[in-house]
C-alpha cells in the first residue's frame, strides 16, 4: 500500500502582462483580477495556497497586500502569500500594518515571505523608494535590518511613548502599531538563496522558502544542494530551540503533459535540466530545471527530486500569461494525476 505524505501543494505566479496579442494578461488590471479569480478557481480544484512574486520597475506583481487582501475576502480555506517581499524597499512598520490587515481579511492565512530580494530592473531600486544603508552596511545588511525591524513589530509588543494629548483615549502602557494580528509573526518565511541566509532565518525562527535557484555552493545537482540546505536550516532551527516546527517550500515549473496544448507549450521541457549562470559579478547560481512529462513520467522524476521530498510545501510557478483557465488546467492536472502517483495528499 502507498504510504501517505502530506504535502502541501499551492502556485506561484509572477503576475507578468504583455500588451501583446499572444497573451491573455494584457495589463496591469489583468494580471490582478485574474490572480484573484486563480485562487479561487485553485481553492475550489482543493489547492494549499495563491502565492505572488514581487518585483518593483516591473510589468509584474508589486504592491501584494492589496491584492492579497481582496483574494482573503473572496476565498475561505487556502493559504495567501508572497514569494518574496524585497525587504530593502520596505518600511518595516507601515508593512506590518498592511500586513496585519491583510492576515485579519483573510482570517488568519497569510503566509509571508520575504527576503533580501533579486536582480533589478533598475539600479539601487530601493533608494527611490526612500531607503539608504547606513554607514558600513550593504544594500543586504539593511534588508536583513528592515526585517529584525517587522518580526519585533510583529510581535505586538508596544513600543511607541504615547502623547500626553492624544485624539483618542489610549490604552495603557507603550503602544504599538495596529491593526496587530496574533499569530502572523510566525507565519513569515525567508526566501533563502543561499545555506548561511537559511541558516540566519532559522536562528530568527522564520520559516524557509527555497525557490528554483540557489548560490552553487557545492557543483552538485540543485536539487541536491537544496535538500543539504534544508537539512542545515533544521539543525539550525532544532539548536535555536524554538518550539513549534518549522515549515518549509520549495518552488517548481511542474506540468503534466495530458492534453495537445500542454505538449505545445511545455513538452521540449521533458529534457529541461540544471542551469548555471551569475546573478551579479560575485554570485554564482544555479537554477533548477522544469518538469515536464506524461503523469507516469513525470510522477517518476519527481520522487528523485530530494527536496521536494524534503519539503512540506510546494508550490507550482504557474505560466500566468496563459490565463485563468489554463493556469487551472495545470494546478488540476498535477492534483488530480501526479499527486495521488506520488502518495501526496
Amino acid at each position: 500500500m502507498l504510504a501517505y505524505v502530506v504535502k502541501n501543494i499551492g502556485f506561484l505566479s509572477f503576475g507578468h502582462w504583455t500588451d501583446h496579442p499572444s497573451s491573455a494578461t494584457r495589463s496591469a488590471s489583468d494580471a490582478l483580477l485574474q490572480a484573484i479569480e486563480l485562487a479561487v478557481a485553485a481553492e475550489e480544484l482543493g489547492a494549499d495556497g495563491a502565492h505572488f512574486r514581487v518585483h518593483h520597475f516591473a510589468q509584474q506583481h508589486s504592491s501584494p497586500f492589496p491584492l492579497l487582501a481582496a483574494i482573503g475576502a473572496k476565498t475561505s480555506r487556502i493559504e495567501i502569500g508572497t514569494g518574496v517581499i524585497d525587504m530593502r524597499y520596505e518600511n518595516p512598520l507601515y508593512m506590518a500594518e498592511d500586513a496585519g490587515a491583510a492576515d485579519l481579511i483573510s482570517g488568519g492565512r497569510l503566509q509571508l515571505g520575504i527576503s533580501r530580494g533579486s536582480p533589478e530592473q533598475v539600479i539601487d531600486g530601493w533608494r527611490h523608494f526612500g531607503f539608504s544603508p547606513a554607514a558600513g552596511e550593504s544594500d543586504a545588511d539593511m534588508g536583513r535590518r528592515h526585517t529584525e525591524r517587522l518580526l519585533k513589530v510583529l510581535t505586538g509588543e508596544g513600543f511607541a511613548e504615547p502623547s500626553p494629548n492624544p485624539m483618542f483615549p489610549n490604552p495603557p502602557g507603550l503602544l504599538r502599531v495596529e491593526p496587530h494580528s496574533e499569530g502572523l509573526r510566525e507565519r513569515i518565511w525567508w526566501g533563502s538563496g543561499s545555506n548561511a541566509t537559511a541558516v540566519w532565518a532559522a536562528k530568527l525562527g522564520m520559516n524557509l522558502q527555497s525557490s528554483t535557484l540557489k548560490d552553487d555552493e557545492s557543483g552538485k545537482p540543485f536539487h541536491v544542494q537544496q535538500a543539504e540546505q534544508i537539512e542545515l536550516y533544521r539543525q539550525a532551527w532544532k539548536d535555536a530551540g524554538h518550539r513549534r516546527e518549522p515549515r518549509v517550500s520549495v518552488s517548481r515549473s511542474i506540468f503534466a503533459l495530458t492534453e495537445d496544448r500542454d505538449w505545445q507549450y511545455f513538452g521540449r521541457d521533458r529534457h529541461s535540466s540544471d542551469q548555471i549562470g551569475n546573478i551579479d559579478a560575485k554570485t554564482r547560481a544555479v537554477f533548477g530545471k522544469s518538469y515536464a512529462g506524461e503523469p507516469d513520467e513525470l510522477a517518476k522524476m519527481l520522487e528523485q527530486d530530494q527536496a521536494i521530498a524534503a519539503a512540506d510545501t510546494l508550490l507550482l510557478t504557474v505560466p500566468n500569461q496563459l490565463g485563468v483557465e489554463y493556469n487551472s488546467h495545470v494546478i488540476e492536472s498535477i492534483l488530480t494525476h501526479v499527486a495521488p502517483l506520488l502518495g501526496w495528499r
